[in-house]
């Protein structure tokens, strides 16, 4: 069975290290994985206004979350914190109120920086934001990647290879184990399964 992943890169940069990094997961991700990006770039700044009728923006969000059996974020750290436009994707999607798209969507989050911190702080923030959301989290293993850029390679087909054995064998069991969390969560709560509250 192959599941639809959509993931959302934190950042809006052209030189995103987070953008590498995903691409990077698009090729170490198990076949069962379809990984697939959800753009954050165009979205209006989200107001409660636009709740009775929301921009074609909005509701592209909320379809392609909608329609992705798990969800990947792959982001920076921007001041401690969740970047301003990762979290108004977040507050897009999950709006209005009662009709909230990442609810049971079994989730991951993974941070690249170049300090050595490694995006943890907004990786705490985010888990707070998606317990309130009722998104499964992946909480083991974590990834806070300390961003070389001579560990990554453009494969010349779209692509990025991870030329560092420890990374890509750190990266590769990272997909491996949320690819088990989504068919542990999806086993649950999907339409029509044992367990599913709807």
């Amino acid at each position: 069975m192959t599941y639809r992943i959509g993931y959302l890169v934190g950042s809006l940069s052209s030189t995103s290290v987070n953008r590498t990094v995903a691409r990077a997961l698009v090729g170490l991700a198990p076949p069962e994985l379809e990984l697939v990006e959800i753009g954050i770039r165009d979205l209006p700044l989200y107001s409660p206004d636009y709740d009775d009728d929301y921009p074609p923006q909005g509701r592209a969000i909320k379809e392609a979350v909608e329609a992705s059996d798990g969800i990947l974020f792959v982001s920076p750290e921007y001041n401690r914190s969740i970047p301003g436009a990762l979290k108004n994707a977040i507050d897009w999607a999950s709006r209005p109120w009662g009709t909230n798209s990442f609810a049971r969507k079994p989730t991951g989050i993974v941070g690249a920086s170049i300090g050595a911190i490694g995006t943890a702080v907004m990786q705490s923030s985010m888990r707070s934001v998606l317990s309130f959301l009722n998104a499964p989290q992946l909480n083991a293993p974590e990834v806070y990647l300390t961003f070389h850029p001579e560990h990554y390679a453009d494969d010349g087909a779209g692509g990025i290879t991870v030329t560092h054995e420890d990374t890509a064998t750190f990266l590769r069991h990272y997909m491996s184990e949320y690819t088990a969390f989504v068919e542990r969560v999806l086993s649950v709560t999907a339409p029509g399964h044992i367990g599913d509250p709807s």
